[in-house]
């Protein structure tokens, strides 16, 4: 699967997704090949600074360039703060997104309980020259997980409010740093939403990657932040808490694209792997990427298997 802005502050970089960084250093827009328009109409596809946005960015460029289209990758660009305005000032048009979050960044009031809503109201506040294009039907979002021992030492917790009812404020929490301010999905949302106070229990880690996993595995704290689609939670017999009051928004997978590079070709070949996309196959390349495997071979294993290679 990062605080809030009217009109983007802080992205939310489901950060070091199983704590892979990203291939080179220095500035990842400091070349002339990312301006498409100087580009010889080539499109440049970005992500995110964490290992699924690398995996995704790779698929969409590898199924571009198989339908015969000039490709060039920027990866490991940063947060939505940086990757944004590339999109919009041509650095990238390319980028993989996550709907409900990108909708309650653009528009912290907008409504990210109702799944079916988010594409409309994506469209109406996305900047001027964006594009959202289809959603997969996989996703990542944030989820509070604790061991099962600790689950039924506390009366087979559940829910977040089951963890918050059994809280007797020694609980303990791991996760990023932008969550200690974090209004919507941070401490403040936990407090406003469950009155659970994690402000002075909380472990700053890295947000969904191994540090988290490894502390709550081995009791360093009792919960921990990480993401749906992490295949280390039913590895590690985790119980992924219900956020039964929805704080935390769907994030099922879009490309976001600039409309200047969104010809039919472009879009149909994009849509073709969100269609195939599934949360068990994200899964499962997660685990590859987890294990060390090449993303790369990931992109294109996956491809040959959906009969988009």
């Amino acid at each position: 699967m990062n605080t809030r802005m009217k009109g983007l502050t802080a992205g939310i970089a489901i950060a070091a997704l199983f704590g892979l960084t990203a291939c080179g250093g220095g500035d990842p827009l400091a070349n002339d090949g990312g301006d498409s328009e100087g580009s010889g109409g080539s499109i440049t596809v970005g992500s995110a600074d964490f290992a699924e946005s690398q995996l995704l960015a790779t698929i969409y460029s590898q199924a571009l360039s198989g339908a015969g289209m000039e490709v060039q990758e920027q990866l490991n660009i940063g947060s939505r703060e940086v990757y944004i305005t590339a999109l919009e000032d041509g650095s990238i048009d390319l980028i993989p997104e996550y709907n409900g979050y990108l909708l309650e960044e653009l528009d912290p009031e907008a409504d990210t309980t109702d799944r079916d809503a988010i594409a409309g109201q994506l469209e109406e506040t996305l900047p001027d020259g964006l594009m959202a294009l289809d959603a997969a039907s996989a996703e990542n979002t944030n989820t509070l997980v604790v061991t099962q021992e600790f689950s039924d030492e506390h009366g087979g917790l559940e829910t977040i409010s089951d963890l918050a009812a059994a809280d007797d404020g020694s609980f303990t929490l791991a996760g990023p740093p932008e969550w200690k301010t974090r209004p919507n999905t941070g401490l403040p949302a936990l407090e406003e939403s469950y009155g659970i106070d994690f402000s002075d229990r909380y472990e700053t880690l890295d947000g969904g990657g191994p540090l988290s996993l490894s502390a709550v595995v081995n009791g360093q704290v009792d919960v921990a932040m990480l993401f749906s689609s992490d295949p280390a939670i039913a590895e590690n017999d985790l119980v992924a808490l219900e956020d039964d009051e929805v704080i935390f928004p769907p994030a099922n997978i879009i490309p976001l694209i600039s409309s200047d590079s969104a010809s039919d070709e472009v879009v149909d070949v994009l849509n073709e792997v969100t269609a195939a996309l599934t949360i068990e196959d994200l899964m499962e390349m997660n685990g590859r990427v987890n294990a060390g495997d090449d993303l790369g071979q990931i992109a294109t294993d996956w491809l040959e298997s959906v009969d988009l290679a």
